[in-house]
């Protein structure tokens, strides 16, 4: 991949995990206007930076290849 491939990915994998991080957030407060317990905890945001590959050492590695 050319830097500007790897950077495109960067930015388009973060965008994913932020369409996630929201989606979790409306069901959390779904949950709090129907008096339930939230589906998702802090582990389960903080989780999607692991699952989308967007941690510093993920992206360090991408970038130095």
């Amino acid at each position: 991949m050319t830097p500007e491939q790897k950077a495109a990915y960067a930015i388009s994998m973060a965008a994913v995990a932020m369409i996630e991080a929201i989606a979790m957030q409306a069901a959390n407060q779904r949950a709090v206007l129907f008096n339930t317990g939230p589906p998702y905890m802090d582990y389960d945001f903080t989780g999607l930076i692991e699952k989308h590959g967007i941690h510093h050492n993920a992206l360090i590695t991408l970038f130095c290849e």
